[in-house]
């Protein structure tokens, strides 16, 4: 499985204690992947000051990192009770709501995050994540054209970030976090990566869509309407530890969000990760 190669990862969690310059020392960018030859950028970037003498707060993040989003969610609130203007423990209130799959409350505290600063783009991204958990699928596209439009002409952190997490879901005993990439990333040109956790937050297994270059061209010379409608071919495959690999189907289409979760559901609820009892 692809390694992380900073401190920072997909979770919203870790992504705010790296924009705020109190997570792990070699964090940088929010979203990132590992190996060399998988997508992945780490690049610096700023956000509203964490208070570091607040020790609700630190505490609030500790709880965020150690996979305990209801002590987190508390302790935020806690916080927002005294100094409902903190931006920051809005913005970590959202995402551990988010992570408790409290769409509305998330969106709730995200809004309010975005009324304190709307000049701050990376609010968007815990935007997005939160409209998913709500069920808000016209405002989280709003969101998700705003994040296409700032990486390509906003801030220079923005243009620079590789993707962003649209969703928390569950799926079984496990969570999926769904991660969509503003260009197609790594030599097999992956669009979406759908990341398998345990009930502890382990990484577990991942499910990737692809349109590599070599399939492609083949698949757009026998399908030369499809393609200049602009479709493409697309493979999804399962990786995880030990160099393993499945792959699990192709189809043609465009790289649509919501159809190709209900592919990746279908599949991770069908055949389960491999290795699991019963798989």
């Amino acid at each position: 499985m692809k390694k992380s190669t900073t401190g920072c990862g997909y979770s919203l969690a870790l992504v705010w204690m790296c924009w705020a310059g109190i997570g792990p020392a070699r964090a940088q960018n929010p979203i990132q992947t590992g190996a060399q030859s998988g997508p992945g950028a780490a690049v610096p970037a700023t956000a509203p000051t964490l208070p570091a003498t607040n020790p609700m707060l630190a505490q609030g993040l500790a709880a965020l990192q150690g996979n305990q989003p209801h002590q987190a969610l508390t302790d935020f609130q806690q916080i927002l009770k005294s100094d409902p203007g903190n931006t920051a423990a809005n913005l970590l209130a959202s995402t551990a709501a988010v992570e408790l799959y409290q769409g509305q409350l998330a969106v709730q505290y995200a809004e309010k995050a975005r009324q304190l600063e709307p000049g701050n783009w990376k609010i968007h991204t815990t935007l997005v994540a939160a409209y998913s958990a709500a069920g808000m699928k016209e405002q989280r596209d709003v969101e998700r054209t705003m994040l296409e439009q700032l990486h390509k002409l906003g801030a220079p952190d923005a243009r620079q970030a590789t993707g962003f997490l649209i969703e928390m879901f569950p799926v079984g005993a496990y969570r999926v976090d769904a991660v969509e990439y503003f260009e197609p990333m790594g030599k097999f040109h992956t669009y979406y990566r759908f990341l398998v956790r345990q009930a502890d937050g382990r990484r577990v297994w991942e499910v990737d869509v692809e349109s590599d270059d070599f399939d492609e061209q083949s698949w757009a010379t026998e399908h030369a309407a499809e393609a200049a409608s602009g479709n493409r071919q697309f493979q999804i495959t399962g990786r995880g530890d030990n160099n393993q690999s499945v792959d699990y189907r192709n189809f043609s289409g465009k790289a649509d969000y919501d159809n190709i979760r209900v592919m990746v559901v279908e599949i991770l609820r069908s055949r389960g990760v491999p290795g699991e009892q019963g798989s």
